[in-house]
């Protein structure tokens, strides 16, 4: 059951999605939610189904006083690590929240301080907290549709199903066609991996 608050302070829920992809981009969220918003369905959102989901993702965009969404790039991936670019998109989605706010809820166990902002990390936190739960739904349903529009591009990796993880059918489309330049070169794209670029 997910708690509507961490403390008597105004709050903004950060998660990003994507840490663990071997292509695409980073995408984090920021939300700021009343006091009051409450939903029944809304958990982790890896534990929801794609359709309930795009419901949550209508609704926290509704009802939310404001959010933000983050995107860094597999080349700024490359460039400054997966840790780091996980923290940049957080950075760039809370830089969109406008309102007035007292604490952040970061969704894990380290982060880097952003600008004057008091934060508290909280791991597993999208299964704790309503804002951290919202955020968790905004990245994912984000990056999932940046991946499906990628995977028009290259239709041959599969990304409108496995969204750039490391699935044994996005593997052996490394294997076979190489990698592209959605694929994150700093990441071992293939077990024992032999140079593919």
């Amino acid at each position: 059951m997910l708690k509507q608050k961490f403390s008597d302070k105004i709050e903004v829920g950060c998660d990003e999605a994507g840490r663990g992809s071997l292509a695409g981009p980073v995408v984090a969220a920021a939300v700021l939610l009343h006091d009051h918003f409450n939903n029944k369905i809304l958990k982790d959102s890896k534990q929801l189904s794609k359709k309930k989901r795009e419901i949550l993702e209508k609704i926290i965009k509704d009802e939310a006083i404001s959010f933000g969404i983050g995107i860094v790039s597999s080349k700024e991936i490359d460039k400054i690590n997966i840790l780091n670019a996980s923290f940049l998109a957080m950075h760039r989605a809370i830089n969109q929240i406008p309102s007035k706010y007292e604490l952040l809820l970061i969704d894990g166990n380290r982060f880097n301080q952003y600008k004057e902002a008091e934060h508290q990390c909280i791991v597993k936190g999208d299964a704790k907290y309503m804002s951290i739960a919202a955020a968790s739904v905004l990245a994912k349903t984000a990056r999932d549709k940046i991946m499906e529009d990628l995977s028009e591009e290259f239709p041959q990796y599969s990304w409108e199903s496995n969204k750039g993880y490391p699935t044994k059918t996005h593997r052996e489309a490394i294997k076979k066609f190489g990698a592209n330049k959605y694929h994150r070169k700093s990441f071992c794209l293939l077990p024992n991996q032999l140079e593919l670029f």
